[in-house]
């Protein structure tokens, strides 16, 4: 099987129809020959990595390091660039999947980061004035499917009982209320809850250009092929790219989906995803309920279909699984981002219609549609962290398309980690996202064992939780 490797041509997004300047830059007409650090991939992990490093957190340090910023495309092209728009931590489904996979302490303190991750945003949009189009919005999970709305109400009530900080935000509508709140047709349970839209290209470039004035090269169109197995006599990793070698004293992959296609040791744990996201705009004014919501077609987390509004009264939708799901070849380990899943295309802009109360017989048009290539972690938690037996190799990959209530505090705590050399659990970034062998191990352990369907939430159920 091929290497993920980002392609060339790619489908463009709405998020990049008003570039940056700093798109396909480069800061030097050559590559740097040595730097202290070169971190992999302009995204959102890398421009926030980039901002982090330098941050002077010692005032007796007037030194700063040499950061070169690698990417294969132009920046925030990848998984970033082409997201839905949403700064949405999950505070009820996907912590009960957590809970149910890992045990409450863990789930807590996920759903805990990601409320901290989107505060830690809002905050730096308000501190350097932003122009990203932040929107603070109310947000749900809606269930439609009688079966699973019973099932995830059931984990509900068990959940309520449990020590939960994040359900303290967290709103149940039943049957009778459901659809009336979300606005989404037949809907059987829904959970709202604060959350935000954002234009997260707009975001990183604001982020990167800063990194940028502050020294960092930013060399764009300069995909790297290989990292050396080693470090060299000297202490630096060298880097194989089209463009020459460079060679760093610290590596950083903020690579996501592409990550084993630099590390094969990842192979099994972070593989690409194709999603694909659209943007339809109403001809005529049409009311929507709430801010963003997903449509859950499984419970405790499985998203059909998702959508966030726009200031200008578009939406922005993705997801259209139920369309292609079966057909893995069409998403699963397949990073072409330059052609589209065909089979989700027809079903954006009929969706509106059929799936909010309202929109019957309204007329959309579909201004945009693309692909994007998510980073899925086998184990469903990013890796962040010292690569193990590869010192000076550092990872901040593998957000589960769920980056953005994620990225900014892992990038932090790991630009502390390879500043002050401080181990993993005073990072602040959860101990379940620490990357390392035995991590890695037990993944492929877990990989090759036979495939055993259960149903999640009915086995919870079974245990002593809430009793």
């Amino acid at each position: 099987m091929a290497r993920p490797y980002p392609v060339p041509n790619a489908t463009i997004p709405y998020w990049r129809t008003e570039l940056h300047e700093l798109d396909s830059h480069r800061s030097t007409p050559e590559l740097p020959q040595k730097q202290d650090i070169v971190i992999i991939g302009a995204g959102f992990a890398g421009a926030a990595l980039a901002k982090y490093l330098l941050e002077d957190d010692s005032p007796s340090s007037s030194v700063k390091p040499s950061i070169t910023i690698l990417e294969a495309r132009e920046a925030c092209s990848g998984a970033t660039g082409r997201n839905g728009g949403h700064l949405r931590p999950d505070l009820f489904v996907s912590l009960a999947a957590r809970m149910q996979e890992a045990g409450l302490k863990a789930a807590n303190s996920v759903a805990l980061f990601e409320v901290a991750n989107e505060k830690a945003v809002a905050a730096l949009v308000a501190e350097e004035n932003i122009a990203c189009d932040l929107q603070q919005v109310t947000t749900a999970d809606t269930f439609v499917d009688q079966a699973e709305a019973a099932k995830i109400k059931k984990l509900w009530d068990v959940m309520v009982r449990l020590d939960c900080p994040t359900l303290k935000e967290v709103m149940y509508h039943g049957p009778e209320d459901a659809e009336r709140v979300t606005g989404v047709k037949d809907a059987k349970v829904a959970f709202t809850y604060p959350a935000h839209t954002v234009w997260p290209y707009k975001l990183v470039m604001h982020i990167l250009a800063g990194a940028v004035r502050a020294g960092v090269n930013l060399q764009t169109h300069t995909p790297v092929y290989e990292v050396s197995g080693a470090p060299d006599g000297e202490g630096y990793w060298a880097l194989s790219t089209s463009r020459g070698v460079v060679r760093a004293k610290k590596v950083v992959l903020a690579t996501n989906a592409y990550t084993s296609g630099l590390l094969p040791e990842y192979d099994d744990a972070i593989y690409p995803a194709r999603g694909t996201v659209c943007r339809v705009v109403p001809k005529t004014q049409a009311e929507v309920k709430l801010g963003s919501c997903a449509v859950e077609i499984q419970s405790p987390a499985s998203v059909d279909c998702y959508y966030g509004t726009r200031p200008d009264g578009s939406l922005v939708i993705g997801g259209a699984k139920t369309t292609f799901n079966d057909r893995r070849n069409l998403w699963y380990r397949n990073y072409d981002d330059s052609t589209l899943i065909e089979p989700a295309v027809p079903y954006f802009p009929a969706w509106p219609g059929k799936a909010l109360a309202g929109w019957e017989g309204k007329e959309v048009q579909m201004d945009r549609v693309w692909t994007g290539i998510m980073g899925y972690s086998a184990d469903e938690a990013p890796h962040v962290g010292p690569v193990s037996s590869k010192p000076g190799l550092y990872i901040c990959a593998g957000f589960n398309g769920h980056g953005m209530p994620n990225v900014l505090l892992c990038a932090k705590g790991l630009a502390k980690m390879i500043k002050e050399g401080c181990p993993f659990s005073q990072t602040g970034v959860p101990a379940c996202y620490e990357t390392g062998a035995e991590r890695l191990r037990k993944i492929s352990k877990r990989n090759a064992a036979p495939a055993i369907n259960r149903a999640r939430a009915d086995i919870f159920l079974k245990h002593s939780y809430g009793s």
